[in-house]
C-alpha cells in the first residue's frame, strides 16, 4: 500500500502527463483553426517544445537514476525510455524549425504538431505502467520532494501561465491545489492572475473566443 505522500507522486505525475498530451493535441487543433492568431499558435509551440524537453531531461538526468540506484532491475526498461525521449527530440526539432509567422505556415505546423502528439501519447502509454509503481515503491517522500523542487526550479519562464490553464482542463481542482502547492511562497501570489491570463489564452486557441 503506498503512503500519502508516494500516492503524491503518482498524482503529480499523473496531471503533468495529462497537461503534456492537452497541450501537444492542442497544437495540432489549433494550427488548422484559421479562428486562432498565429503569434497565439507561435507561443503554443514554444511553450510545449520547451516543456516537453524539460520534463524528459529532469527524467533521464535525474529521476531515472533515482530508481536505478534501489531497483537496478529497472535500468533496462528505463534505458528504453530515454531511447523514445531522443526520438521525441527528434520530432521536437522538427517542430521547433517551421516558421510560425504567416498564415501559409498552418498545414507544416500542423504535420509537425501532430508527429509529437502522436509521439508523446504513445510513449506516455509506454512509460507509466513502469513508471507510476516505481514511484510508489522506490522514491521516498523525501527524494520526490527534492526532485519536485529541481523541477520547479529549472522550468522554462515561457508562457508559464499556461501550466495552470493545462492543469485546470486536465485535473480535479483538489490535484491542480496539491501540484501548485509546490510553487514556491513568493510565486503563490501570482497564481490567480497566471490562472486568468492562461484561461484567456486557452480559449483564443481553441477558437472558443470567435465563437463567443
Amino acid at each position: 500500500m503506498s503512503t500519502p505522500t508516494e500516492a503524491t507522486a503518482v498524482i503529480e505525475t499523473r496531471l503533468i502527463h495529462r497537461f503534456h498530451r492537452r497541450a501537444a493535441t492542442l497544437l495540432t487543433e489549433a494550427a488548422v483553426l484559421s479562428s486562432v492568431p498565429v503569434p497565439a499558435l507561435a507561443e503554443l509551440r514554444e511553450f510545449l517544445v520547451k516543456n516537453l524537453r524539460h520534463h524528459h531531461e529532469t527524467e533521464d538526468r535525474l529521476l531515472w537514476p533515482m530508481i536505478a540506484a534501489v531497483a537496478p532491475q529497472a535500468a533496462e526498461r528505463f534505458a528504453i525510455l530515454s531511447e523514445e525521449h531522443d526520438e521525441l527530440d527528434a520530432a521536437l526539432d522538427a517542430l521547433e524549425a517551421v516558421p510560425v509567422q504567416e498564415e501559409a505556415d498552418r498545414p507544416r505546423l500542423e504535420r509537425a504538431a501532430e508527429a509529437v502528439r502522436s509521439l508523446v501519447h504513445r510513449h506516455l502509454e509506454h512509460e507509466e505502467p513502469l513508471l507510476f509503481p516505481a514511484l510508489r515503491e522506490h522514491v521516498s517522500p523525501e527524494q520526490w520532494a527534492t526532485f519536485a523542487r529541481e523541477v520547479i526550479a529549472t522550468s522554462p519562464p515561457e508562457a508559464a501561465h499556461l501550466i495552470v490553464g493545462f492543469l485546470d482542463q486536465v485535473g480535479t481542482q483538489e490535484e491542480v491545489a496539491l501540484v501548485l502547492s509546490a510553487l514556491p511562497e513568493p510565486a503563490q501570489q501570482f497564481v490567480p492572475a497566471m490562472r486568468d491570463q492562461a484561461h484567456a489564452a486557452l480559449a483564443v486557441l481553441s477558437g472558443a473566443e470567435s465563437r463567443a
